[in-house]
């Protein structure tokens, strides 16, 4: 494949003088049939004749040289095991005397050029509530965090993934200003009711949320008061998908954000994207019709730009944003791995992560989880509800109550509350700030359970307060009020690289020690997201994964010893069904031998072993 600068990918403003973009009879076809099924045979032409024009317009801000490199273009290559995600604020590194994206940028260059593919910048728009997902201006970068050309400078050497929080709008947003002052335009981009009760409890009763507020807020309009959806706060207005133009408008934003150096778009909340009384008003067909839809267009128009969906919900209701493994999200978040990963370091036991990681299915070559451990948000335990019992996930949660961390619950439906998920850094929740042991204990505790996202199937998704090994900052909890503060700490520059050249620090030990499992991870094809995997029941004090590379050749033996106990490690090479009898250990070379048919060695607490062997040919 040609290697570009992607900066180049698209002119500021359309270029009308070549051939203007005949969207292929296909995906046309595919279109349609979707708003068909969204809004009847009598308005999807209309809704049609609006997004093509999209998609003309779209193409006709690619560049030749975009042109060039996606004829080569393999989706199934999209992901490579060089890819590794990292998750951030614009704004957690700060520098008095520079835009705080210039700053995050000057970092990542200076300490993971080579080592991180692709930078997931939270939601950096001009905002209202909810650290960036009350999004005034979906146009615009916050002036506060940079510009435009701040965004374009990270291009310069990583890949972008922007947030697309299409479920919801802030209420100091244009556009629902324009709704209260009722121009006839914006009447229907809400979804509103003239009085509370016209919804029954009944209803009300039937209606998943992953908050505990009101579902409808007040607002006084210009014709007096409406009561408005509000899936997640009385600030975030729920956009009303059955109106076409709502619709339209996302996918302009959608293809706006590409043109400003997207490659993966991260469906924020999507489960909730279409509201239908009578139903929980989650997971519906037409919300799955919604992200194909994308999908098409971005295939025709877009092809290399991927789609992530944010589903924080039980396991097998996750998978199913997947589609086909061809049609829906290309990544989806492995929501169920965080809780499982910590009840495995939890209780030194691997059972329930080895049963449940044995059990995932590969969907196709253009289809992959988001292997992550610890996000902006907090570690949802909802995917694990069929995976754990609830007795399992009540001790998970006091645990971390133990650790500093605090408890978030969602609203069931039924009237009742449940644990939604748990708040507190990764570090704090697998390592107890007051325990009475030695600092190079937690860490190798630490780094060993970020090992296990770093060896399954699919892409690493690490957030930069997990990079750094943060801990808990309770101060932020108290002073703006909000459980999820406590892992958004913001960071000076100066202290950050003063305790990045202290090896006396945490910082220094786990965040160099981290960026080196890294390094290791992405040069070894046997960790493409393609690379078959074989999950291995070796013993509960252990996770076991074989992967071995898609052309068969190479294989990694990745062990993680979960206790704070020495292990002895003992496998028959026959579970393995390989002619290998000499192995590496990538991490540090050591040389390994089977005897009599048997892998066995001693494994010290939290020990990390990536053992590879090479079929020679």
């Amino acid at each position: 494949m040609v290697s570009l600068d992607r900066t180049r990918f698209h002119y500021p403003e359309p270029d009308y003088s070549r051939p203007v973009f005949e969207v292929p009879w296909y995906f046309k076809e595919r279109i349609l049939d979707k708003l068909i099924f969204l809004y009847g045979v009598d308005h999807a032409w209309q809704a049609y004749l609006e997004i093509e024009r999209l998609m003309k317009v779209y193409y006709a801000h690619k560049t030749p040289e975009m042109l060039e490199w996606e004829k080569d273009f393999n989706p199934a290559d999209r992901f490579t095991e060089r890819d590794v995600i990292l998750i951030t604020y614009g704004d957690l590194i700060q520098n008095h005397d520079q835009p705080p994206l210039e700053t995050l940028s000057e970092f990542c260059k200076q300490y993971l050029r080579g080592v991180i593919s692709t930078l997931h910048l939270l939601p950096f728009f001009p905002y209202s509530s909810d650290r960036g997902f009350a999004v005034v201006d979906f146009e615009q970068v916050n002036p506060n965090l940079g510009t435009w050309e701040d965004i374009l400078q990270l291009k310069t050497d990583f890949k972008l993934m922007f947030d697309g929080v299409f479920n919801h709008v802030s209420s100091k947003s244009r556009w629902f200003q324009e709704f209260l002052n009722q121009n006839p335009e914006y009447n229907d981009f809400f979804i509103v009711f003239s009085t509370k009760s016209t919804i029954s409890e009944d209803h009300l009763r039937l209606i998943v949320r992953p908050r505990t507020t009101d579902l409808l807020t007040p607002f006084k309009t210009l014709n007096g008061e409406r009561w408005v959806w509000t899936t997640f706060s009385p600030d975030q207005v729920d956009l009303n998908y059955k109106n076409p133009r709502v619709l339209q408008k996302m996918i302009e934003i959608l293809l706006y954000y590409i043109r400003r150096g997207a490659d993966i778009i991260r469906l924020d909340a999507v489960t909730y994207l279409w509201s239908e009384l009578g139903t929980e008003c989650v997971h519906l067909q037409q919300t799955h019709a919604i992200i194909k839809l994308f999908r098409d267009i971005l295939d025709a128009v877009a092809p290399h730009v991927a789609l992530i969906t944010e589903t924080n919900v039980p396991h097998e209701e996750n998978i199913q944003y997947f589609g086909n493994g061809q049609d829906e999200a290309q990544m989806v978040y492995n929501f169920a791995l965080p809780p499982l990963v910590l009840y495995t370091f939890q209780t030194g036991n691997s059972s329930h992560l080895t049963r449940w990681a044995a059990s995932l299915p590969k969907y196709s070559d253009t289809a992959t989880f988001l292997n992550f451990l610890d996000s902006h948000d907090g570690i949802g335990v909802v995917a694990v509800r069929n995976i754990l019992s609830p007795e399992e996930i009540e001790l998970m949660a006091l645990r971390v109550l133990e650790h500093g961390g605090f408890i978030s619950y969602k609203s069931n439906g039924d009237g009742t509350v449940s644990p939604y998920e748990l708040n507190i850094t990764w570090y704090s929740a697998i390592n107890r700030e007051d325990a009475d042991e030695p600092m190079e204990l937690q860490i190798r505790r630490y780094l060993a359970s970020r090992s296990i996202a770093l060896v399954l199937q699919g892409v690493p998704g690490v957030y930069i307060h997990g990079l750094l090994g943060s801990k808990n900052d309770a101060e932020a909890v108290l002073i703006e009020r909000q459980t999820r503060s406590i892992n958004r700490k913001t960071i000076d520059r100066d202290s950050l690289y003063e305790a990045l050249e202290n090896p006396a620090t945490t910082t220094y030990q786990v965040t160099h020690r981290f960026v080196d499992m890294i390094r290791k991870r992405i040069g070894e094809k046997a960790f493409h997201p393609n690379a078959p995997q074989k999950v291995l029941d070796v013993s509960p004090a252990f996770f076991t994964i074989l992967r071995s590379s898609v052309d068969g050749e190479e294989h990694i033996l990745a062990i993680t010893n979960v206790t704070h106990q020495k292990q002895t490690f003992s496998l028959p090479l026959g579970a393995l069904e390989l002619p290998i009898t000499e192995w590496t250990n990538i991490l540090n070379q050591q040389k390994f031998s089977a005897d009599d048919g048997m892998i066995q060695f001693e494994v010290e607490p939290y020990g990390v072993y990536w053992l590879k062997g090479t079929i020679e040919g």
